[in-house]
């Protein structure tokens, strides 16, 4: 159970830090032209970059604290964050109706649900 966990954990801090890069450095309009990331249209570039810096950090709790030992209780915290985010996406994807991002949100929520529910 704790090997796939990891695996979970690892695969989902991926994710999470290739979309926080994603937000916090490619610009706005090059996103909002990418299948996928048109809601950036009609969100503020604020939104955006502070959305790519929570990713980032959840890709840094999903994994750091159970590596070094320090507060590990923060992988599940950070699992459950990740959960919330992910009802966001599913929302704002559907309101487009992007079913297949959807899916793929329902994804992760469920995989950072596992992590969550592994690691409390």
């Amino acid at each position: 159970m704790n090997v796939a966990l990891w695996i979970a954990a690892g695969a989902l801090g991926a994710v999470a830090l290739t979309g926080g890069l994603t937000k916090s450095f490619v610009p706005k309009a090059k996103l909002a032209a990418q299948h996928g990331g048109e809601w950036t249209e009609s969100a503020g570039t604020g939104f955006v970059r502070s959305l790519g810096v929570l990713e980032i950090l959840a890709a840094v709790g999903l994994i750091v604290p159970r590596l070094v030992g320090i507060a590990p209780v923060m992988v599940p915290v950070t699992a459950l964050c990740w959960v919330l985010l992910m009802v966001g996406a599913m929302i704002t994807h559907g309101r487009l109706g992007q079913r297949w991002f959807m899916l793929l949100n329902l994804a992760y929520l469920c995989i950072a649900a596992f992590i969550a529910l592994g690691r409390f």
